[in-house]
């Protein structure tokens, strides 16, 4: 295909970085100089994090596409997210983008995630900007972070045309950029004049007519399934008669009933959309992420996007536990199986499988953070739901069991080095580099299995004093490193039916960590509490203290119980063992046994457990 104009009206970029560098604020910093918002308007901070969770969580989940204004040129901007479990955004993201912006700190320099999202960026052969973000920190280390960068751009095999890359210093929430440290700026003039000079405008063929790839999907009450998408080259309005070219090669014809385009943060219609301009087409509604869409007289398909297969399934059935409905309003599998579909089609990372029974599913995708987002996504909406602990996803080649690798990365105090070593090696972990600059803290590289890392992070933190810090991106797959035991405490199970009372948890405390407060709804088969020792133990949670004729004035009266950190839907993932399952409703989080009648667990177990000596 010759592409030989260009549309000099746009520039397509996305925004690149580690979790937490500051992409959202600089994006809100480019709105306010662009003159987006009328003077005096009230305007939210971090306006691209639009879901609940972000806001809450502070982290970009999903990719989003808006625009600013600048000297005459229209600058549409696509936030990607930081985090690998979200790679199947970026890469979408990156289907849509002529260039980016790669964001570092410039204390914290080049992480795992930086490398995961520039791999991706420099693979798909885009022009880089860098922009050396945070130089008004204390412990800001600009000049020795631009050589780590330029380091990092060398060891992912970046061509010569790529290593020459432009950068600039930035104080995003300030909404300051700069040429260099010594020259000082006001704004982000300097930014957004170097994104017009350096990104190549959209290419096309202005003799080849409309096509479109789909990289993202949308949805609305009034407009129905929403089709967001590059226009690859040609034109077109409302009412176009198009074709929809699916995986299988099929034509899906259809009209298109509202064309619109990013102004700012929101979406306006437009009568023509030009060739590189990313657009939301209405009015088709079997569509997919990858499809093209094309003219019906000569429809052509363009190469699908690709993303990296699943890591990690997790098995998600309805909530069968005797305080199923309760507290949520959608229970039933069909309900599930409607929602997990309907992920499937926005997340392309995302695959779902029919099991045996009806009643579960089995849910693949890049890592247990991600399958967690999504739980505590369905959550909010109402579902009610049990799920069953991650698992990674083995293969086989030439009859040798392969497993998926994490490359992790370690930064801590020297006092901690020799805990997270250990740790790691019991967990089949292989130290592959470590560096100590002389600052009191280190950073250690490991190479290891991806099921070592499932439950690792709480254990980390506590190890650490909460000062550590932790990343890994997927490296591939490699032998089989043998079995492994991740937890070596049991559970406290509840054998009966009732409501916690707090003189039995008193007396349990000895027996290791209670999950529960008094007063809350436990019964037979829920887990309330990690036992000090490897053995599952049932116990009674109701227990009330017998009351005699003759008591005590006083004394025993009032139990003063240990406080108690209510587990996250995370921690409870990461925590539960093969046999158990986390309940999840709207209100809750429970822990529960798979197999709930504490006599059906019994003649389950093993034949030598059962003697008893």
């Amino acid at each position: 295909m010759n592409k030989t104009a260009k549309n000099e009206n746009l520039r397509n970029i996305a925004i690149i970085a580690h979790v937490d560098h500051g992409k959202t604020t600089l994006v809100d910093a480019m709105f306010s100089q662009s003159g987006l918002f009328r003077e005096g308007q009230e305007v939210n901070e971090r306006l691209m994090d639009s879901m609940d969770l972000e806001r809450e969580r502070g982290i970009t989940i999903a990719a989003k596409n808006c625009s600013v204004n600048w000297k005459g040129v229209r600058i549409n901007i696509i936030d990607t997210p930081g985090h690998a479990d979200f790679g199947g955004e970026v890469e979408r993201a990156l289907s849509m983008a002529d260039g980016a912006l790669l964001l570092v700190d410039a204390s914290e320099g080049p992480l795992p995630q930086t490398r995961f999202v520039l791999k991706k960026t420099l693979d798909a052969g885009l022009k880089i900007i860098v922009v050396i973000n945070k130089i008004d920190r204390k412990d800001a280390r600009t000049e020795e972070i631009l050589d780590e960068i330029y380091d990092l751009f060398i060891d992912l095999d970046a061509d010569e045309s790529q290593l020459d890359f432009p950068y600039l210093f930035a104080v995003g929430r300030d909404g300051i950029a700069q040429k260099s440290l010594e020259e000082k700026s006001e704004n982000l003039d300097p930014l957004l004049d170097r994104i017009i000079e350096v990104i190549p405008a959209p290419s096309y063929d202005p003799e080849e007519p409309f096509q479109m790839l789909v990289s993202d999907l949308g949805y609305s009450d009034y407009l129905g399934r929403l089709a967001i998408g590059k226009i690859s080259n040609g034109q077109t309005k409302s009412n176009d008669k198009l074709v929809c070219i699916n995986e299988n090669g099929e034509h899906i014809p259809l009209r298109i009933s509202k064309l619109q385009n990013h102004q700012g943060m929101i979406l306006k219609e437009v009568k023509l959309a030009e060739p590189g301009d990313i657009i939301v087409l209405s009015g088709i509604e079997n569509v997919t992420i990858g499809d093209t869409i094309c003219t019906k007289d000569s429809p052509k398909p363009l190469e699908r996007i690709t993303v990296d297969e699943p890591t990690v399934s997790m098995k998600f059935t309805t909530n069968i536990s005797p305080f199923s409905g309760k507290e949520g309003k959608i229970v039933q599998s069909s309900k599930i199986r409607e929602r997990l579909i309907k992920e499937t089609l926005r997340n392309v990372a995302i695959q779902v499988e029919e099991t045996e029974s009806r009643d579960i599913f089995l849910v693949k995708g890049r890592g247990e953070f991600q399958m967690a987002i999504l739980i505590e996504t369905m959550r909010r909406e109402g579902f009610e739901l049990c799920v069953g602990r991650p698992e990674v996803i083995f293969k086989t080649e030439n009859g040798k069991k392969l497993e998926p690798m994490e490359h992790l990365f370690i930064d801590c105090s020297e006092e901690f080095q020799g805990i997270v070593t250990e740790k790691l090696s019991t967990r089949k972990g292989k130290m592959i580099n470590l560096v100590n600059h002389g600052t009191g803290r280190v950073r250690i590289e490991f190479s290891i299995p991806s099921r070592s890392l499932i439950g690792f992070r709480d254990e980390f933190l506590t190890d650490t004093k909460g000062t550590g810090i932790m990343n890994s991106y997927f490296s591939g797959y490699e032998a089989y490193r043998g079995d492994l035991k991740t937890r070596f405490t049991g559970s406290i199970v509840s054998d009966r039916q009732g409501s916690a009372v707090a003189y039995a948890l008193f007396n349990l405390e000895p027996r290791g960590r209670i999950f529960i407060v008094p007063g809350d709804l436990v019964y037979e088969g829920m887990v309330f509490g990690e036992h000090n020792r490897d053995t599952d133990i049932n116990a009674n949670p109701c227990k009330e203290k017998k009351l005699s004729n003759m008591r005590a004035s006083g004394r025993d009266e009032n139990v003063i119980l240990s406080p108690i950190k209510p587990m996250t839907l995370e921690q409870a993932i990461n925590f539960i063992r093969d046999d158990e399952m986390v309940e999840v409703t709207p209100k809750s989080i429970r822990l529960r046994k798979t197999v709930l009648s504490a006599q059906k667990r019994y003649s389950l177990r093993p034949s030598k457990s059962k003697k008893t000596g």
